[in-house]
């Protein structure tokens, strides 16, 4: 039986005579856990502020009437044609309304399911923002503002203003930010509107919108469901839009085609309208993570090599300790002590160093107009991280230290005394 009290006792001795290899071997696993906590801390950082920007303002499912062609052409109704072969240039979309039927009711049976955490009515057209004889086309979108920043974070994106404004204003609009240069207007000044179809109705801008793509922010606007149901001169239930936010956005892929199978309505879940935006993170995350792994393994090389030569140097220590009966199993378990020693200081001063300088890089100033919100850069703290690198630091030092000791365990102490 090993008596770990005098391998640990001559496992330090080493370390502390040998001062300077050790401490190199504990910086580079230092240095490559700090490098991994600071990198994958900041890079999960920016690429969920990615994820945020555009995916914070898309609901898990949108449901809307689709304009699409007849699937029933009036000449198939012709049984004398019916077996043959018809082909119809040309075809036209058929007259649909953009009206939800029933979008009241259906928005109260979504948000009695279990897994919906929110259903919101919008209604959606186009107009031209009016100013003297200039005429600018762009979009504006009637919303249930609180509802808007409790389930979508509305307020996230006005860089003056905020959804309460609009709540309790009369014929009040929050303007998109582009519109509002182009036209050098400030809070509380008027803007006059209109519809394709429809009078000038003028509004009153209680704040400006940002979503940080400008070709969006040169055209959208958002005022209350009332102000724009009154501007197109429709009645209470006009939706044209159901925005859904769900607790788990696992399902909304599934649920998208119940609601189109059910209601007869379109229905788009997140995944399908971001494909591209999905497969962009998954590339990012793997960047990330192939990187990090990367400076862990190096680390750990970095630790085998100085073991190695430790052993070399350390060859009449260990031929003394076999002549005077210790064993290779305990040779060995010296050499492995040293090596979980210096990844337990090197990961314990890696993860402190990780730690100090992603908190210094979350105070660095970050102002871009694309994202007016955030004012440092975004660092994602996950206490995952920090196990997963102490734990990697621990792995690589026994993996490191594993074949050097067992070499020094089997170094025959006559051939090493012999030689002197």
């Amino acid at each position: 039986m090993m008596n770990w009290s005098i391998i640990l006792n001559i496992a330090k001795t080493h370390l502390i005579t040998k001062l300077k290899q050790t401490s190199t071997a504990a910086l580079g696993v230092t240095f490559g856990i700090g490098s991994y906590i600071t990198l994958v801390c900041f890079m999960t950082g920016l690429n969920a502020m990615l994820d945020d920007l555009i995916l914070n303002q898309t609901p898990h499912i949108h449901i809307y009437n689709e304009i699409e062609p007849s699937k029933k052409q009036p000449i198939s109704l012709y049984q004398t044609v019916e077996n043959s072969f018809n082909v119809v240039y040309s075809i036209k979309p058929k007259l649909t309304q953009k009206k939800i039927h029933n979008a009241i009711p259906i928005i109260n049976y979504l948000e009695q399911q279990d897994d919906v955490k929110g259903a919101l009515p919008q209604v959606k057209t186009q107009i031209f923002y009016i100013a003297g004889s200039i005429e600018l086309g762009g979009n504006i979108t009637g919303i249930k503002a609180l509802g808007e920043a409790n389930f979508f974070n509305l307020n996230d994106y006005l860089v003056d203003g905020s959804a309460k404004d609009l709540e309790i204003t009369d014929n009040g609009i929050l303007l998109g930010i582009g519109i509002a240069k182009k036209m050098a207007l400030k809070v509380g000044d008027r803007i006059q509107v209109k519809p394709i179809t429809g009078e000038i109705f003028p509004l009153k801008i209680v704040g400006f919108y940002q979503s940080g793509i400008t070709d969006l922010d040169n055209i959208q606007s958002f005022a209350s469901i009332k102000t724009v149901q009154k501007l197109l001169g429709k009645a209470e239930n006009y939706i044209t839009d159901i925005n859904v936010k769900l607790n788990d956005i696992s399902v909304a892929e599934s649920m998208a085609k119940q609601i189109e199978s059910q209601f007869k309505l379109r229905a788009i879940d997140i995944k399908t309208a971001n494909a591209q935006f999905e497969t962009g993170t998954n590339v990012r995350n793997l960047i990330t993570y192939a990187v990090s792994i990367t400076l862990l393994i190096v680390a750990g090389f970095g630790i085998y090599n100085i073991l190695n030569m430790l052993i070399y140097e350390k060859m009449n220590d260990i031929a003394i300790l076999k002549a005077t009966g210790f064993s290779g199993r305990d040779v060995k378990a010296i050499f492995m002590s040293q090596a979980m020693i210096i990844g337990f200081v090197g990961g314990a001063l890696g993860l402190l160093i990780g730690y100090g300088l992603a908190k210094l890089i979350s105070t660095i100033s970050f102002q871009t107009e694309a994202l007016p919100t955030v004012e440092t850069y975004p660092i994602n703290m996950n206490p995952v991280f920090f196990v997963i690198g102490f734990s990697f630091a621990m792995l690589s030092t026994f993996l490191a230290g594993y074949l050097p000791s067992k070499k020094a365990g089997k170094i025959d102490p006559v051939k090493i005394i012999r030689g002197q």
